[in-house]
């Protein structure tokens, strides 16, 4: 699902990679939520269990996973997003993991903002 038109790869290539890498977070924390929430967790730990799938450590698991099989322009915008200029770090998490995560967040802000639904789709699913 779309808020918004889908726009070009270049329109989205032009965009700094903490841009991509903010929508790319909401983007892998609203299709957690929308998982778990069909999934039978409990309500009581819906907030924890989604906290561990879209925390740092794990998309940067994500992205170690994924990198080999990265199209050369995703492997682009992820090389921009982890090696970007962040201003702070994440509670609890190392600054490699988080700055694969942040490449990841990218990958996934450039699919959905250029309308790439079924490769977003291929890459989140494999973490449920």
């Amino acid at each position: 699902m779309y808020f918004s038109q889908p726009i070009e790869e270049k329109d989205a290539l032009s965009l700094s990679a903490v841009t991509l890498a903010f929508v790319g977070d909401a983007v892998h924390s609203l299709y957690v939520r929308c998982a778990l929430s069909q999934s039978g967790v409990r309500p009581a730990v819906l907030h924890e269990t989604a906290s561990d799938r879209v925390c740092a450590s794990a998309q940067a698991a994500l992205a170690e996973k994924w990198l080999n099989d990265f199209t050369e322009t995703e492997r682009e915008v992820y090389r921009r997003g982890r090696n970007g200029s962040l201003h702070h770090r994440a509670k609890n998490q190392s600054s490699s993991d988080y700055r694969k995560a942040t490449g990841f967040e990218a990958v996934l802000g450039f699919l959905y903002l250029t309308g790439q639904e079924a490769r977003l789709k291929q890459i989140l699913e494999t973490q449920l």
